[in-house]
């Protein structure tokens, strides 16, 4: 693993006490009327440095960036936030409910020296899945203009033989935290400062050798590593530069609390699109059988459906309500296109949907060639908003929604093994929840 730091965090209220009102979801799962919504309780809420553009899947206008650090720098000067005098590690628990049962995950925030992606001697940092251009181009012009990292990068850590996380559960059992909030989803967060260098070593030494693989901010890493080159083309960098390490939350992949839920697809923007030609253009290279009644049907049966093996997945037409549960018509389809590929990875449903459904199938036959729109939501009810004609964080739009496909969560071994095999999964492979939040800790990066 790249060396783990402390490091001299910007903070709200200096790190203690009730932040609630403050703190804010990721930049990525966040609409313009979720910001707005966050801005109503709190004018001084993260989101309005963090987010100064919608949708932050696409480049903004400069003067909305030089706004942001605007805004930043006077926090700062002001009081709203401040930075530590000493370097610090933060234990962070985050208490959540999920499918029906309460979880605890536990973490800690540090940072690690900015590496190119890919395996390295003695632990590098290891991507699971493909990333878009535009968040990258936003991300980079908001670090540019605040010289900050604001939010916390997610990664994993094999931790076999659960040394690091017991070290993070001794940590929040001696006393309370610090600093709380609760987020309107529900989830509780809790961060513990760690300053003891003893306590900072003994972490240091159980991450030792591991690799880290990035759950969650692919973007947000490789602008990181964009934002050191761009320094380094106009002046020399010292090897202490802050700007030569990320900010991040590693999770022990041996935590109790680590979840995975699905990320949905929904495909729009086909001009020859209807169910009955997708039916029959997928004739030879999907099994679909009917389900009667609803989307969440459909979702119920896609779980329900174990006899039709782990590939299985769901359809849902949204001009004629018919939804069907599927499976890929032949055993490992992707084998032939990518041989060279890991079969957890030709075996993900959401494999099978971006290289059969919408480059096989929709795009040729559906669209004429042409690019297909997707949207990404997270849970039925979004698929359901964004087929009513809703923007919402994931996309979507008015007139956008035609065909829905519902997929199980990736599994956590088929992330290792991908990761491992140093290949990427398709973009929005996973979604770990819940989100850490932005806010509880800044990395100022100057």
């Amino acid at each position: 693993m790249p060396a783990v730091y402390p490091f001299r965090a910007v903070q709200y209220q200096g790190g203690v006490g009730d932040v609630s009102a403050v703190i804010a979801p990721p930049y990525d799962v966040l609409d313009r009327a979720g910001k707005e919504k966050l801005l109503a309780r709190d004018a001084r809420n993260i989101v309005a440095v963090d987010l100064p553009h919608t949708p932050a899947k696409e480049l903004g206008p400069p003067e909305a960036y030089d706004n942001a650090a605007k805004l930043y720098r006077s926090w700062l000067t002001g009081g709203t936030l401040s930075r530590r005098p000493n370097p610090a590690i933060f234990a962070y628990r985050q208490t959540f409910g999920f499918e029906g049962k309460q979880f605890e995950r536990c973490g800690m925030a540090c940072t690690i020296d900015v590496v190119p992606f890919g395996p390295r001697a003695g632990g590098g940092v290891l991507p699971h899945e493909e990333t878009f251009s535009g968040p990258k181009e936003d991300r980079f012009a908001l670090m540019k203009a605040t010289r900050t990292q604001l939010s916390p990068i997610f990664g994993l850590h094999a931790d076999d033989a659960g040394r690091a996380t017991r070290l993070v559960r001794e940590i929040m059992a001696r006393s309370a935290p610090h600093c709380t909030a609760t987020t309107g989803e529900g989830v509780k967060h809790e961060v513990w400062t760690v300053e003891d260098p003893a306590a900072i070593k003994a972490y240091q030494d159980a991450l030792a050798g591991e690799d880290i693989f990035i759950a969650d901010g692919h973007h947000r890493y490789t602008t990181g590593i964009n934002y050191l080159r761009h320094l380094e083309g106009a002046q020399p960098v010292g090897p202490d530069h802050p700007a030569r390490r990320s900010m991040i939350v590693l999770v022990s992949m041996s935590d109790a609390g680590l979840v995975i839920g699905p990320t949905h697809r929904v495909l729009g923007g086909m001009k020859d699109y209807s169910i009955e030609k997708f039916l029959a253009a997928a004739a030879s290279r999907i099994r679909a059988e009917p389900v009667a009644g609803d989307l969440g049907a459909v979702h119920a049966a896609m779980h329900a459906r174990s006899d039709l093996g782990e590939e299985r997945f769901g359809l849902w037409d949204f001009a004629t309500r018919r939804g069907f549960v599927a499976v890929p018509a032949k055993a490992d389809d992707l084998a032939g296109r990518f041989a060279d590929k890991p079969k957890a990875w030709r075996t993900l449903s959401v494999a099978f949907c971006q290289y059969v459904i919408v480059e096989e199938l929709c795009q040729p036959k559906m669209n004429g060639g042409q690019p297909v729109k997707w949207a990404f939501p997270h849970s039925v009810e979004e698929v359901a908003q964004i087929g009513a004609g809703q923007e919402t964080g994931a996309g979507g739009g008015s007139g956008f929604a035609q065909l829905a496909v519902l997929v199980r969560p990736t599994p956590l071994d088929a992330v290792r093994a991908v990761s491992k095999a140093n290949q990427l999964m398709p973009q929005k492979s996973t979604f770990f929840y819940p989100k850490l939040a932005t806010g509880l800790f800044v990395n100022p990066l100057e």
